[in-house]
């Protein structure tokens, strides 16, 4: 490696460690459709095809260039209740957990929300939802484990050097909110249509390791917009195009893909998944699975497509997702019908 490579390379990982920890960012994951309570509130209860799931969530990123790469995990569950009180509508009820390390100052974020939806059929073949989330937030970071521009002693970064950077405190906590509008609709059983759209951080809460700055210790408000289809286009082959894009202040996110599954038993108990997503400008990624009984294990790898990709390698991030669904006991033997097209 050129030594103008290796200036650059440094460059990256201590902007990286430094600059991450400090500003507010949301967690992140490239299965952003195995996530979905995150994505929109309003996805909860809202199980086209069961009527409840649990998920959990695996990611490393950046393994490749730091030493402390980031690790995020997520576990969630969310279920369709109260169906027998309201005309064809229920509720959803909700939660998610998330934690988060990242970065060599050891950035601990700790996320806890619980969510509530209402879905309304509208006619036979169309359904709107509605929902929120309200969840409590701590991050922790460990400051002796950080090195500031103002310690560059011209050879290296010295941690016993006086910084001007001064913490004000090592922990912050808070409220949040997130809400959210979904619509489907469903024409017939080899045909799913879905958009949503939702906001995250509507109370714009106050998160600062420093002395609060007013608007500007203040997280952004996130918009999230998404697409998907479930469409059946052969008795083995079912296709689930997606596509998600975000923005936060000034940062935009935009992915887009498709996932299919192949049925290898004739009940469909068993399929084998196959997808490509694109992060526009970052990174193309394959993901590879396989569904028993509806339980659903995907594996993705973000190879990276930046001009990062120079230092890691195209070597991303690396990401599990484990989704379990399932009907309620007393559907057994008259199983209610499924709102997207299956096996």
């Amino acid at each position: 490696m050129s030594l103008i490579r290796k200036i650059l390379f440094f460059t990256i990982v201590v902007s990286l460690q430094f600059i991450s920890p400090l500003k507010a960012q949301d967690l992140h994951f490239s299965q952003f459709f195995n996530s979905p309570l995150t994505a929109n509130p309003a996805n909860t209860g809202f199980i086209p095809d069961a009527d409840y799931r649990l998920g959990a969530s695996f990611r490393e990123q950046w393994a490749s260039i730091l030493s402390a790469p980031y690790k995020t995990v997520s576990l969630y569950g969310d279920a369709q209740v109260m169906r027998n009180k309201f005309e064809n509508g229920w509720l959803g009820l909700g939660g998610v957990i998330l934690s988060d390390v990242a970065g060599s100052g050891n950035l601990r974020s700790t996320k806890i929300y619980g969510s509530l939806a209402y879905h309304q059929m509208l006619a036979s073949s169309s359904l709107l939802s509605a929902g929120f989330n309200l969840g409590w937030v701590n991050k922790r970071i460990d400051a002796t484990k950080l090195t500031f521009p103002d310690q560059f002693n011209g050879v290296f970064f010295d941690g016993q050097l006086p910084t001007s950077a001064v913490f004000n405190t090592n922990s912050v906590s808070y409220f949040d909110m997130q809400a959210g509008l979904n619509y489907a609709y469903f024409p017939d059983d080899k045909t799913y249509l879905h958009i949503g759209y939702s906001i995250a951080h509507v109370n714009r809460p106050m998160e600062t390791f420093f002395t609060e700055n007013g608007d500007s210790s203040r997280i952004a408000m996130r918009h999230v917009v998404f697409a998907d289809a479930v469409l059946k286009v052969s008795d083995n082959i079912i296709i689930n195009p997606n596509a998600y894009f975000t923005m936060q202040a000034k940062a935009t996110e935009t992915m887009f893909g498709l996932t299919a599954n192949f049925k290898l038993t004739d009940g469909g108990e068993k399929q084998l998944i196959l997808g490509v997503y694109d992060r526009l400008g970052d990174a193309i990624v394959p993901m590879a699975g396989f569904e028993i009984n509806k339980i659903r294990f995907t594996f993705s790898y973000d190879v990276t497509t930046s001009a990062l990709n120079s230092f890691n390698n195209s070597m991303g991030a690396s990401e599990l997702n484990v989704m379990k669904k399932g009907m309620y006991s007393e559907y057994d033997g008259d199983k209610r019908q499924s709102l997207c097209p299956e096996f």
